[in-house]
């Protein structure tokens, strides 16, 4: 089965010399495979396509793909959005008493997916010449799982909650304090005890404009919870959080599957092993297609994730496996000091931050973490010279990259034309096209306007950008935010391999575990009091490190015997209290 699919974003007749007609050999042998439409775009007939390619590869857009896709999927199609548009195949099953999850690359319909189950949008099955009805939506399900489910939506018998992807776009559609906004909702919740379970008493009062990240995730998900629902979607809600937080949240999400349904969207790979019974992989390309997998088990669905391989679907979701170290880096780092800095303090009006000497040597890359409020992008801005400290020395005398946590698209033009401004000619390097270029997928990016990208997509330019730069060390802020697993996984990698190869040192803030342990040779733990006092402390060694900051979240993990990467332990169960007893929280060979 031979799908085409056109980018509408990408795809500008207006820019290019219609590459994808006169290209076309069936074109050329007289038949209409590929013709303008009536939107003034090409439309490509696909029971006429051979498959050839050559138009996916003369679009100077990279707007065209040709996808050979296997005949099993043929009667399986749920949603195509027009001719040579997106589509999706197959659902996932709600299960009541389980908390449901979906993992899977972004921009494959996983979002799609939650709406067609929760009714803002009526299935087509492929069929784009009449108006969507359930009608044969129940007729294709009768007889299986999720066919009551989908008779209940289409009575519209079931209610919903849904907690939306980009919590940042909140203030843009609500005003006034957090309290409003809650008891705002409809419900006959307490909302103290919500808040109390979030740590949202102090936000209570303060106005929603004024929240960081972390605030408004919190204060979205508290919205989500205090509605009153038969079923609930939560779309990506670790974001922006610390890890204390993201168990706080996952804890609050699956309290609330006993007695009703409750479905995730989750790429933080360890919360989403400690909080999904069942987890649907999904697989495809970006803007072209989505297939959702069959329903596993939450560890053999993060161990085939890693894997790269879906052995029941015959298909290879990645070229190489994900592979873990249980063991820490070596813990004397033997090079030059690039940056050492004393005992450094800074006060603001109601926060103080004091962090101990320490050092950061060349070629060394150094994760942060800690919980939120506690002074990590603080201490980071203060190194990269943005704000001084009120007392204590840094000697450096370096070149600075620096990638801010929030990032706000101040440039009125393309990536494309960013890059040329920013950095100009390393733009074109073959270093940057083949370590940071292609690794983060920027290709099909270059040509939008700045404006106009996803969070996501806004990320891996400002990861690039920075790493682009000339500087001595790269200090890089919650890169991780927004993006899916695979492209966490990516960036990790890209960040490493630059700050190797390009002999330079490397400060990471993020509250991915898996992030960290790739990326990091050494870790900087942050402690204290949010949002009143913070401490930092190091650079030390890994397993030093983690176990520090394990320690004061009261959490140890385990090793998983096929993978060997981190898995949560439950609380107070053997190999918990086993490893706390032994004082290794996290590596344990």
């Amino acid at each position: 089965m031979r799908i085409a699919t056109l980018n509408r974003d990408r795809c500008q007749p207006k820019r290019c010399n219609q590459e994808c007609i006169s290209y076309c050999p069936r074109v050329r042998s007289g038949d209409e495979t590929v013709v303008m439409g009536d939107s003034g775009k090409p439309v490509i007939n696909e029971r006429l396509c051979v498959g050839c390619g050559i138009c996916v590869h003369k679009c100077p857009h990279g707007a065209i793909q040709i996808i050979n896709l296997a005949e099993e999927l043929e009667g399986e199609l749920v949603q195509q959005y027009g001719v040579n548009g997106f589509r999706l195949y197959r659902l996932p099953v709600p299960r009541p008493g389980e908390v449901v999850g979906m993992l899977g690359p972004n921009g494959i319909g996983k979002t799609t997916a939650f709406k067609i189950l929760s009714g803002q949008e009526i299935p087509n099955l492929g069929n784009l010449d009449a108006e969507p009805s359930w009608a044969p939506v129940l007729e294709k399900y009768a007889g299986t799982e999720l066919y009551n489910h989908l008779v209940r939506v289409a009575e519209g018998s079931l209610t919903f909650a849904f907690k939306p992807q980009y919590v940042d776009m909140l203030p843009r559609v609500h005003s006034g304090n957090v309290r409003k906004l809650l008891k705002s909702v409809d419900t006959d919740k307490d909302l103290g005890s919500v808040a109390a379970q979030l740590d949202l008493e102090s936000c209570l009062d303060r106005d929603i404009a004024k929240l960081s990240g972390g605030e408004l995730q919190r204060v979205a998900i508290a919205a989500t919870v205090l509605k009153e629902a038969d079923m609930y979607f939560f779309d990506e809600p670790s974001s922006y959080l610390d890890i204390f937080q993201r168990l706080k949240i996952a804890k609050v999400i699956q309290s609330m599957a006993r007695t009703k349904g409750v479905m995730v969207i989750e790429h933080d790979l360890a919360v989403l092993d400690f909080l999904a019974d069942t987890v649907h992989l999904m697989y495809g390309s970006e803007g072209s297609y989505g297939v959702l997998s069959q329903p596993r088990t939450v560890r053999n669905a993060i161990n085939t994730y890693l894997d790269g391989f879906l052995k029941e679907e015959n298909i290879r979701i990645r070229d190489r496996n994900i592979k873990f170290e249980t063991r820490a880096p070596r813990k004397d780092w033997k090079a030059m000091s690039l940056v050492e800095f004393g005992k450094l303090e800074k006060k603001f009006e109601k926060f103080t931050l004091t962090t101990e000497p320490g050092s950061i040597k060349a070629g060394e890359v150094v994760g942060v973490v800690g919980p939120n409020a506690t002074g990590k992008t603080t201490f980071v801005k203060i190194l990269a010279g943005e704000i001084s400290p009120d007392s204590g020395d840094i000697d450096s005398n370096v070149k600075v990259s620096y990638k801010p946590q929030y990032i706000e698209p101040s440039f009125g033009g393309t990536v494309a034309e960013l890059f040329m401004t920013e950095i100009g000619i390393r733009a074109q390097s073959g270093f940057f096209k083949a370590e940071v270029h292609e690794p983060l997928n920027l290709e099909p990016l270059m040509n939008r306007e700045l404006n106009s990208l996803s969070g996501g997509e806004l990320q891996r330019v400002a990861i690039a950008l920075a790493l682009a730069r000339e500087a001595d060390i790269y200090l890089i802020d919650e890169p991780s935010a927004y993006l899916d697993s695979n492209q966490r996984m990516e960036a990790a990698r890209t960040i490493r391999r630059v700050i190797e190869k390009s002999g330079r040192s490397g400060m990471i803030v993020d509250h991915d575990v898996y992030f960290i342990d790739m990326v990091s040779d050494s870790i900087m733990v942050f402690s204290g009091e949010p949002s009143v006092k913070g401490k930092g402390e190091g650079p030390m060694g890994m397993r030093e490190g983690m176990n520090m900051f394990l320690r004061g979240v009261d959490i140890t993990f385990r090793r998983d015997n096929d993978t060997n990467r981190p898995r949560i332990n439950k609380k107070d169960s053997r190999l918990d209290r086993e490893q706390k007893t032994s004082g290794e929280f996290y590596y344990t060979g």
